[in-house]
Formats: C-alpha cells, sequence, structure tokens
C-alpha cells in the first residue's frame, strides 16, 4: 500500500461513523458558497446526499494507481456533462470536502491528511476534467419511448430511440433521467446490442425507495421523453476470445447479459454460450420464455433458469452462483456476471472457489435505484 493510500485510509476512519454529517456540512457549505449550484442537483436531496459523497470517497481511496483508473475517470468526466459540470466546480467540490473531513474529524486532523486528500482529488479531478474536454459527443440524449411492456407487478420493459445516434457497445450502461423525478440520474444496462434503427431496450425493476425506478415502471409511458447519459462500462465482449462463455444473471441483471447474446446472434459460429438466470420467484424470470426462443434458435446457446424462494417451480433451485457451480467444467471459459452487488459477490466468491481466473470474469455491480 502506498503511503498516500494509508494516509487516506487512515483519516478516514476518523469520520467514517459520522458519514451522514460530514455529507450534511459537505452539500450546505457548497450551496451556501455557491447558491446557484443548487439547480445542479435533485429536489430530493435524501438518497444524493450519501451518492456524491460516496463516490467521491471511493475514488479518492482507491488512487494507489492512479494510472489504473485513468479510463474509469475519464468516462466518469464524460458522464458529468450531464450534469452542467464546469471545471471551476471541481473546485468548489474540494473547498467543501475538505471542510466537511476537517470539522468531523477534529482534532486528529493532520497536514499530511489535508495534503493527502488535496493530491488524491486533484488527480481525479485533472483526469475528469480532461474526459469531458475531449469528449465531442452531447452532454446527454434526448430519447422518445416507443414501447412499454410491464411484465409483472415490479418489472417493465421498454424501449426508446435517441434523437441523434448514441454509439455503445454491447453489455454497457447509461444512466437515465425522466421528467417524473428531474435531475436524479440512475445506471441501466442497454438489453440489446446497437441496432441499424438506432432502438434501445431497458429492463427495470421498481424497488421501495427507488425514485426513479418507481416511475420508470409505472409512470413512463409511450410518447414520453426521457434524456440518456454517455455510455460506460466495460461489460463487453473481447472478439479475439475463442473461449467458451458463461453468463451469469440475477434479476434485471439480464438486461447487458441479453445485449451480448444479441451481439453473439450476428458472428458466432464456434463459441459455446451458457446462460444461467436466476431470480427469487419464477414470475422474476420476465424474459425466459424469449431466452428459450433464442437457444431453440441458436444451437450454441443453452439457458438454464433457477429460483431460490419458490419451492414449487419446476427448473433449478437455490441462489443462481450456487447453479453455475453444480455444472461445468468451467476452468476454459470466460464469465460476464450481471446483477444486484449481493448476488454479483455471491458468485465472485464461488468461482473464486471453482478457481476460475479473476483475469477471465468480467462484471459491473450497480444497484436498482
Amino acid at each position: 500500500m502506498s503511503n498516500l493510500s494509508k494516509l487516506l485510509k487512515e483519516s478516514w476512519t476518523l469520520v467514517e461513523e459520522y458519514q451522514d454529517k460530514v455529507a450534511g456540512y459537505f452539500y450546505a457549505r457548497i450551496f451556501l458558497s455557491h447558491p446557484q449550484l443548487r439547480d445542479l442537483f435533485p429536489v430530493q436531496m435524501d438518497v444524493q446526499r450519501a451518492r456524491l459523497l460516496g463516490a467521491i470517497v471511493t475514488a479518492v481511496q482507491s488512487l494507489d494507481d492512479p494510472e489504473r483508473f485513468d479510463e474509469y475517470l475519464r468516462s466518469l468526466g464524460r458522464d458529468h456533462r450531464k450534469f452542467h459540470v464546469n471545471p471551476e466546480h471541481y473546485d468548489v467540490v474540494r473547498v467543501a470536502l475538505l471542510e466537511a473531513l476537517r470539522t468531523f474529524a477534529g482534532e486528529q486532523w493532520s497536514i499530511e491528511y489535508d495534503q493527502a486528500w488535496r493530491d488524491a482529488y486533484d488527480v481525479i479531478a485533472r483526469k475528469m476534467i480532461a474526459g469531458a474536454d475531449a469528449d465531442t459527443n452531447p452532454p446527454y440524449w434526448h430519447a422518445e419511448v416507443l414501447t412499454h411492456e410491464r411484465r409483472g407487478a415490479d418489472i417493465a420493459v421498454f424501449t426508446c430511440r435517441p434523437m441523434q445516434p448514441l454509439e455503445y457497445r454491447a453489455g454497457q450502461y447509461v444512466s437515465i433521467e425522466c421528467r417524473y423525478q428531474p435531475r436524479l440520474w440512475r445506471v441501466y444496462s442497454m438489453a440489446n446490442a446497437p441496432r441499424k434503427d438506432g432502438t434501445m431496450e431497458f429492463h427495470v425493476r421498481a424497488l421501495g425507495a427507488g425514485w426513479v425506478s418507481s416511475a420508470l415502471v409505472r409512470r413512463l409511458k409511450v410518447g414520453d421523453m426521457i434524456r440518456l447519459a454517455a455510455p460506460m462500462g466495460s461489460l463487453t465482449l473481447e472478439r479475439k476470445s475463442t473461449r467458451d462463455i458463461v453468463c451469469v444473471a440475477g434479476g434485471t441483471g439480464l438486461a447487458p447479459i441479453k445485449a451480448l447474446v444479441e451481439e453473439l446472434t450476428r458472428y458466432n459460429r464456434t463459441r459455446w454460450v451458457h446462460l444461467f438466470f436466476g431470480a427469487k420467484h419464477r414470475d422474476d424470470l420476465y424474459d425466459l420464455a424469449d431466452l428459450n426462443r433464442l437457444a431453440a434458435r441458436y444451437p450454441w446457446l443453452s439457458v438454464v433458469s433457477a429460483v431460490s424462494e419458490d419451492p414449487g417451480y419446476g427448473g433449478e433451485q437455490g441462489n443462481i452462483s450456487d447453479v453455475v457451480a453444480r455444472y461445468g467444467p468451467w476452468k476454459e471459459h470466460d464469465f460476464f456476471v450481471s446483477g444486484s452487488p449481493a448476488m454479483v459477490k455471491a458468485t465472485l466468491r464461488r468461482l473464486a472457489e471453482l478457481q476460475i481466473p479473476s483475469i477471465r470474469i468480467k462484471y459491473d455491480a450497480f444497484g436498482d435505484m
């Protein structure tokens, strides 16, 4: 561990138990010194409060080797153009962040800690600003909702078409904002590979406190306009690989996996693809019929479904990570994993037990919101 990383982690322990208060102070400082910035943030700040500060802290503490995070931070800078962020805003945030940390760390805060956070934050800001400056795309795309289909009480599948071309790779995700929750952006994966007609499909589950997810499932309708931010994520296929593939999807984490399968239908002739789709109940296997149609059409694709809390279901029983382990062997396969953070973590743990090299496992984990 580098000295910078050691100082960052040490100093964070001084304020970790006061995270909510640190976040409240952080935003108060920003809005008091620059009231005009309040309009960049959503009306409902309860979810947002932990989000920005958490993202900064995670990024800062990950800077043991700044160069490793170069592309991620550049893409984050491109993504933040949707908030109309300017280079001078980074200075405002840095001042507020350091003040909040100093205030709650108290007498144990040192000059060394201050300098470590300043140095790490400056690296992040530089790379994000460079990423934003190099981007020639619009800050976000307007897209019209073309279809909207409810698949059960809390899941919807909808398609949209951006007004301008939006280039992305199968397996990536974008942030989405809708008029029902202005200035609240949440990430969702495209459920299809890029198409000539530009249409994009999304799978969304409404969760209890999910402001955006509930709006996209229960209120969004055909004809509505939504906004999409720059594509991100690395859950993408390597054309050069000849290894067979295992895809592990939990719930609406199926979306990017389905996009990868759609891409493979266009050129795959040699790679077997084993797709494992898991959920708690059979009703949550909302796209199984379509997956089975794809498997019937493409001999290289096999689909295994499983439920963990539905004893009467005729397919596999148990957590999807355990189901994957019952099949195999998988030593020579490429893995793609997508679902809730808990599901991804459990699957990665099981794959480690099966001695699958981590370099052959790709995943993006983010919660439904």
